[in-house]
């Protein structure tokens, strides 16, 4: 039976929502700069891929957002705080500044005040909508597919700055970034990382004199970015934006990759079932003191070794488990209507057509229980596990590979069957009506 532990499985090359990002080809984009070195693609050239007829004139990213989504965003969405941010050269703005009570019927203390943002932004401060891809439409589908095609969690923010001013100075990012100029221009400097590769732990100011250093050099991009442009940028990479001669918004698509520290990570804990690397240090032991911890530390440290070069053929199994956990919970799939989808999971009949809820990861495989020749099939979701009789796991994989499927053709199941299959997918938001 075919197992699938990504949305995404199986369509290597099909990379829609990359597409929208990235111009040229995107197997060399994958192999050479993915991870590596600065990318820089300008609207005519996106448009070459996604929109031929209309390349003499590229589309912006409108369709995705624009300013007067964030006007809507400030003004009648009732954003609460971390959804709002608000700098101005690099110092953050006391949220107590632009919120305030909800007003009668709302029991909280901590809503957008959309005049006091206004009279901020008329002063020059740069508004940072944080979560974008949690409050507006358009942004989260295109997130939900980006994350599925790249195997990595993703989220976004949105950054508004008003004309020729600068919002934060420059600093890296310890994600990778693509950026989409959505209104207005915006200049961007880019420079070579001063800490290549930075983990989560390692954040730009523990560099902060180096990275002032090489911000004073020559730049590797010295751009103006107008809308429709794309740019993405590694982990590390040292990066400032100034607004023109207007006001200026760009979409921050922030993607938080797995690493091979992750890797060495999931390894160690990996090791917590040995009882020897869970003992205790000695009573009375000075664990400041480098001579009185050492012997302890070669002894763990070859411990660890010895166990780490064993054959151990569930090794990659439990590293997977734990890497899954990371990356299936960093991003929610597709939004559903949760009336809509009630009134599925009670009504489907035979001649339902459902499909897979875009960008749930899922693995489907049979149940690992007592060896009995009727082994029931286990669904692994990111927050729980649903078991189905063993009957069903043909249907199970047909309705899980993507295509719309109808309840009532299910292979191996009899229509009724079939439909009791769906109801249960439905309610557990695994499917979607079609």
């Amino acid at each position: 039976m075919t197992t699938e532990s990504s949305p995404g499985a199986g369509r290597s090359r099909d990379r829609p929502a990359l597409r929208r990002l990235v111009a040229g080809d995107l197997d060399e984009f994958a192999a050479a700069a993915w991870g590596r070195e600065a990318r820089l693609s300008r609207a005519a050239d996106l448009a070459k891929h996604t929109d031929p007829e209309h390349a003499d004139h590229p589309p912006a990213f409108g369709d995705l957002f624009d300013l007067g989504a964030v006007d809507e965003l400030l003004s009648r969405r009732g954003l609460r705080t971390p959804f709002l941010r608000i700098a101005k050269q690099g110092t953050v703005v006391d949220s107590r500044h632009f919120t305030g009570e909800g007003g009668v019927g709302a029991e909280v203390a901590d809503q957008v005040q959309d005049d006091r943002v206004a009279a901020l932004f008329a002063e020059g401060h740069t508004v940072v909508l944080q979560g974008v891809h949690r409050t507006w439409a358009p942004v989260a589908d295109l997130v939900t597919a980006l994350a599925a095609e790249l195997g990595h969690p993703a989220q976004t923010n949105a950054y508004v700055t008003p004309a020729s001013s600068q919002g934060f100075s420059a600093h890296y990012d310890v994600h990778d970034v693509f950026v989409l100029q959505v209104a207005g221009t915006k200049r961007w400097h880019v420079h070579a990382p001063v800490h290549a590769d930075p983990l989560r732990s390692q954040p730009w100011n523990d560099h902060a004199e180096a990275v002032a250093a090489r911000a004073a050099e020559e730049p590797l991009i010295d751009e103006v970015l107008e809308p429709g442009d794309a740019l993405y940028l590694p982990r590390g990479y040292l990066h400032s934006a100034t607004a023109q001669g207007e006001v200026s918004a760009h979409l921050t698509i922030g993607v938080h990759v797995l690493t091979r520290w992750a890797v060495v990570d999931a390894l160690v804990n990996a090791l917590t079932a040995d009882p020897e690397l869970r003992g205790s240090l000695p009573l009375g032991i000075d664990a400041s003191d480098p001579a009185a911890l050492a012997p302890h530390v070669e002894a763990v440290a070859a411990r660890v070794a010895e166990a780490l070069a064993a054959p151990d053929p569930g090794r990659a199994d439990r590293v997977a488990r734990r890497l899954r956990r990371r990356a299936w919970t960093g991003n929610r799939p597709e939004a559903i209507a949760p009336l809509v989808q009630a009134a599925a999971a009670t009504s489907a009949d035979a001649t339902t057509v459902v499909r897979l809820r875009r960008g749930l990861h899922h693995r489907l495989r049979p149940s690992t229980g007592a060896g009995t020749t009727d082994e029931a099939v286990v669904l692994e979701l990111a927050d729980r596990t649903l078991t189905l009789p063993a009957g069903t796991r043909d249907a199970c994989a047909r309705l899980l590979d993507g295509r719309p499927a109808t309840a009532g053709d299910l292979p191996g199941l009899a229509p009724e069957d079939g439909a009791v299959v769906v109801r249960r997918l439905l309610k557990e938001g695994v499917l979607v009506p079609e």
